[in-house]
């Protein structure tokens, strides 16, 4: 049976089942640490909505993070809780953790020998909490990263209750979460949205949830059914 711990650094709230608990927290820290120092050399990195042009001498993270707005054509900060959760998890994997899942305010990052069950919360949405991802180990490293309009702190120019990506890259994953609920504003949107997400490269699948109305497409994991009390109980809250 999974234990899931929290880790909690500054505004970041994680939630982590992994071994190696404390390579994690180690790696939040280092990261957040990295990006605040760059930021402070480049304080558009943190502002911009659009993508920019990195400082030679950035971070990794942030050449990751820049690398997923390239492709969006959102801001880099689309893309920083996706990119943690990643670092984090890969930091856990190098250090010898058979499994690392970590889920940083809605953006997961899984590496799992065993299958990993992801629940679906769309707010008031009557599909909320009710179906869930089904991640077999075949499918892992996966990351699935969530945008909503109505739920959350995330800046948001959409009206769309769930916007989720599945793709390898965390980062990109979260910044393409952004562009679609941004792309979102009734479900008259959803083909045109599925349509242009899905053609950005190294996205897998996506799903999108206005309301009780639901689309989706690409290669996603399996949707079953899910105890929407038990959805609710393992929600990250701020």
């Amino acid at each position: 049976m999974r234990n899931y711990h929290t880790l909690v650094y500054k505004d970041a709230k994680l939630r982590v089942a992994c071994p190696r608990v404390e390579v994690v927290k180690a790696e939040l820290r280092r990261q957040r640490e990295l990006l605040e120092a760059y930021i402070q050399r480049q304080p558009e990195f943190l502002s911009a909505l659009l993508p920019i042009r990195l400082l030679e001498d950035a971070p990794e993270i942030a050449r990751r993070m820049d690398a997923a707005s390239q492709l969006t054509g959102v801001g880099p900060m689309a893309a920083v809780a996706g990119a943690v959760a990643e670092a984090c998890a890969r930091a856990a994997l190098a250090a010898g953790a058979g499994e690392a899942i970590v889920e940083n305010g809605g953006d997961l990052y899984a590496s799992s020998p065993e299958p990993v069950r992801i629940g679906i919360y769309a707010g008031t949405s009557r599909v909320s909490g009710r179906l869930a991802f089904e991640v077999s180990p075949e499918r892992m490293p996966l990351s699935l990263c969530s945008s909503s309009s109505t739920m959350g702190h995330s800046l948001s120019f959409g009206d769309c209750d769930l916007a989720t990506i599945a793709s390898k890259d965390a980062a990109l994953a979260d910044a393409a979460a952004t562009l679609a609920c941004n792309s979102v504003h009734s479900a008259a949107d959803f083909d045109r949205v599925l349509a242009a997400v899905s053609a950005i490269p190294g996205v897998l699948g996506l799903l999108l949830v206005k309301g009780d109305d639901l689309a989706m497409c690409g290669d996603l994991p399996p949707i079953v059914k899910a105890d929407p009390n038990e959805t609710a109980r393992k929600l990250t809250r701020f």
